[in-house]
């Protein structure tokens, strides 16, 4: 049976599982974007998501609780200064995992783990769709105001050249 079992244990230890997703955080925290098999990308998630969260909070008892988890100076600089600047609007949901496909060897299924607001691609295909389109016709007067402004641009601008003629 499998009561309270809730997590992967990823077919190792409790000592070795702790360091494996130890070392893919500082992994992910330095380089912004990890390849691994998609088990230890949500294992990762789990784990790495609650400590992002603390990070936005910027005191010495949340740096404290992350260390605790992580143990590398660097990666607490990092994860406190421009990841948690970034991540400050955001709610939840700090990474994002997508499938590349399956290894060669073993054939395991690989993806990549990533920072959502570290991807400057997607962030900047994300941007041209702010111009939203509804399904629904307009009504009358909401393009009523709109065609009476452009008769009179246009005849402010023919009045300009006629001025400057008389002159």
């Amino acid at each position: 049976m499998r009561h309270n079992k809730k997590f992967n244990h990823l077919s190792r230890k409790k000592g070795h599982r702790e360091a494996l997703l130890k070392n893919l955080s500082i992994a992910l925290i330095a380089h912004k974007r990890i390849f691994t098999t998609v088990a230890k990308a949500k294992a990762l998630r789990v784990f790495a998501e609650p400590l992002i969260t603390r990070a936005k909070k910027d005191d010495m008892q949340n740096r404290r609780i992350v260390f605790s988890y992580l143990q590398n100076k660097e990666a607490i600089k990092e994860l406190f200064g421009p990841i948690s600047e970034k991540v400050a609007d955001r709610p939840g949901g700090y990474l994002r995992i997508i499938k590349t496909g399956h290894r060669l060897g073993d054939n395991a299924e690989m993806c990549m783990i990533e920072f959502v607001d570290f991807n400057e691609n997607m962030l900047e295909a994300a941007a041209p769709k702010k111009a939203k389109t509804t399904r629904r016709s307009r009504s009358k007067k909401a393009t009523a105001p709109a065609a009476a402004e452009t008769p009179a641009a246009e005849v402010k601008a023919e009045e300009a050249p006629a001025e400057e003629k008389a002159e």
